[in-house]
């Protein structure tokens, strides 16, 4: 028996987020077809990040144990013939049997895309929020800044999350408008909560229109506080860049 991670991308519109569920399609679903169909074993997968329906990925990942001669190398290719064309394994190696893609110390990148113009463009209808209006991107980045560092992050976490501790610890937060139409919100830190970079999105972009003040960030995160905190930005734009294993 061996133990095989896949760095997985996928757009996640058609999708009903990564976990499989009953009745719907799932990122985790089509992955134990595409590898059940490839061994010959029943496969399931161990996903690192359990991304919400519409939230899409260029690097999670997954991995999964196999008798299979086939070289860990090579699953990427194999099952890059069997997937789905807005599913594609990026990469694929044999790791150590006690490698756990959640329980390994690690860092996280997500990025959340903006669409800031007076009309939407529909490249962007699934993979960025469409925002009208001017927004006050040197601001934003300013109150980004205000989330680096280890703090208790429940005012950024939606109800119902089944996690032992709130705090997390942010290793840097930008924003930058990276074209005139499009801004990139970019997190990176060791772990993150149920919904908390589309509340920290929805909470920036309020900066942005003006509605917050740099200086009441702080105080947010302070008082722990969901209601203080902006609102959930959409699914659409956000994306998991990469995971860095120590």
């Amino acid at each position: 028996m061996k133990r095989i991670k896949l760095v997985v991308a996928y757009d996640g519109t058609n999708y009903h987020g990564w976990q499989v569920q009953p009745r719907e399609i799932t990122i985790e679903g089509v992955l134990n077809e595409a590898l059940t169909a490839l061994t010959g074993e029943e496969i399931q997968v161990i996903g690192a990040s359990l991304t919400d329906a519409g939230v899409h990925a260029r690097g999670n990942v997954a991995v999964f144990d196999t008798e299979s001669r086939i070289p860990g190398e090579k699953f990427s290719y194999a099952l890059n013939q069997r997937l789905p064309e807005d599913v594609i394994i990026q990469d694929s190696c044999e790791v150590t049997a006690d490698f756990h893609p959640r329980h390994c110390e690690c860092r996280k990148t997500y990025e959340y895309t903006i669409l800031n113009r007076t009309f939407p463009l529909p490249e962007y209808r699934n993979t960025a929020f469409f925002c009208y209006g001017d927004l006050d991107v040197e601001r934003m980045d300013q109150a980004a800044k205000q989330f680096v560092g280890e703090h208790d992050f429940a005012a950024f976490c939606s109800a119902g999350a089944q996690v032992q501790s709130t705090v997390r610890t942010i290793y840097s937060a930008t924003v930058e408008r990276e074209q005139p139409e499009v801004i990139r919100i970019r997190i990176r830190g060791n772990g993150f909560l149920y919904n908390m970079v589309r509340i920290i999105a929805g909470t920036l972009l309020e900066v942005g229109r003006g509605n917050l003040e740099v200086s009441q960030i702080a105080d947010i995160i302070a008082s722990k506080d969901r209601a203080n905190a902006g609102p959930t930005a959409p699914a659409k734009g956000l994306k998991l860049m990469q995971i860095e294993y120590l």
